[in-house]
């Protein structure tokens, strides 16, 4: 019989599952079971035991194996940038230029800081923050600049940095995709004041919740800690407060984080290896290709893979009637984050916040002109699953074949967007 899709019938081209995630083993029942018996599942006195092992292994592991790191350890990878930039005295009246291309929890933090986020577009080869769009957007307001680590790639951090100092403002690297990323020899998260990291389920150094932030500033360290602690002093004095809450990361959660990390450098050189041979495959297939990673990036890591596709390939279809198809052929995907400016979970006006009159337009998502990032977000992008990069070879392999099969059968990628579309 001659060759059909899987979403319509035909044999998938991976009928065996790829690995899964999170990994587990006996070294994390044995330590999830110490901390059981030991009392000290919460996170107070912060931080405790497993918080302050994972930080510095973490810190260390980040700076290249170097002192002068500091990581404070949370409840999730989105207060983390909340706390970030109240450690850093951005709030009432600032703002804080963040992309348009990213999770929403990258638009909260300013917002519960009590800053505006200011969303500009993305650059078209890497879908980064775009350095030039941050320029033009900068006012006497702007205090702070958050570029976003997305998938496999790294913002454009020289550009990102030259454009911090001369306007002396702040940066908070988000990295909640980016464990193990370097950018010229150093770790991400530590380029700028504050690098912001999830373990949320899904990511690659998981406890299943969980952030941290780090920094190689040991006041703003200090300040984020009382922050997290309820507003405790943490100075050797006693006496340097701050308007803080409890966002401690209990222990139970804080063990795993430390046998995760023990395996992590292995997953993530096996990631590399085949991220790179995915980015030599996809130059022989037409109409896709992996997204640009600069060549600063000295340390290649990733949460998912990020690949762009021209519609025109497809049978003229986008990125969601594709994903549709690959993940009957068994290759797990994900259309990824809606752009900024058409994103449902993002809802800045229920935020409540007061805005001066004259600068509501800036919470209207309607009125941000993000074309890169719009057209990206709603035909364009697709985000592999991190286990096709677990599975050598074979499984990449496995991936590109899935994607040339689905360029072999137009007429059934149009059946499968019309019938999306009409729900």
């Amino acid at each position: 019989m001659a060759e059909q899709l899987a979403i319509a019938g035909g044999s998938p081209v991976k009928s065996d599952a790829y690995p899964a995630w999170p990994y587990f083993d006996d070294k994390d029942e044995a330590i999830l079971l110490e901390v059981l018996r030991s009392g000290v599942w919460g996170g107070y006195p912060e931080p405790g035991k497993y918080n302050a092992r994972f930080c510095e292994t973490f810190a260390a592991y980040q700076n290249g194996g170097k002192a002068g790191a500091h990581g404070i350890l949370m409840v999730n990878g989105t207060v983390t940038m909340e706390v970030a930039l109240k450690a850093l005295g951005i709030g009432w009246g600032d703002e804080v230029i963040i992309p348009a291309l990213t999770f929403a929890a990258t638009g909260y933090a300013p917002i519960a800081a009590g800053a505006l986020p200011v969303v500009v577009d993305v650059e078209p080869e890497a879908w980064t923050i775009d350095p030039k769009a941050v320029e033009a957007a900068i006012t006497p307001r702007t205090k702070a600049i958050m570029p976003v680590h997305c998938g496999q790639v790294v913002s454009d951090m020289d550009a990102i940095v030259a454009i911090a100092r001369k306007h002396g403002l702040a940066i908070v690297e988000d990295c909640a995709h980016s464990q193990g990323k370097e950018w010229g020899g150093q770790g991400v998260g530590l380029i700028g004041d504050f690098g912001s990291f999830s373990h949320q389920s899904s990511k690659i150094l998981t406890a299943g919740e969980g952030g941290t932030l780090l920094t190689k500033d040991a006041t703003l360290a200090r300040r984020a800690h009382s922050l997290i602690d309820c507003g405790r002093a943490k100075d050797d004095a006693g006496k340097e407060f701050t308007f803080g809450a409890n966002f401690r990361l209990g222990e139970l959660h804080a063990a795993l984080l430390n046998t995760q990390m023990e395996r992590f450098e292995a997953q993530r050189a096996e990631r590399e290896t085949n991220g790179r041979y995915m980015e030599e495959q996809l130059t022989k297939v037409n109409g896709v290709r992996a997204l640009k990673v600069f060549d600063r990036v000295t340390r290649l890591s990733f949460y998912r893979f990020i690949i762009a596709i021209d519609p025109e390939a497809f049978g003229g279809v986008g990125n969601a009637a594709v994903c549709e198809a690959l993940d009957a052929e068994g290759i797990g995907c994900w259309v990824g984050y809606e752009s900024m400016s058409d994103y449902e979970l993002f809802q800045p006006h229920l935020s409540r916040m007061p805005v001066p009159m004259q600068y509501a337009k800036q919470m209207d998502p309607k009125s941000w002109h993000t074309p890169v990032a719009n057209r990206a977000a709603k035909l364009e992008q697709i985000y592999l699953d991190e286990n096709i990069f677990r599975s050598g070879k074979a499984g990449v392999d496995q991936a590109v074949e899935a994607l040339l099969k689905l360029q072999r059968h137009p007429d059934v990628l149009k059946k499968v967007a019309a019938a999306m579309a009409a729900g």
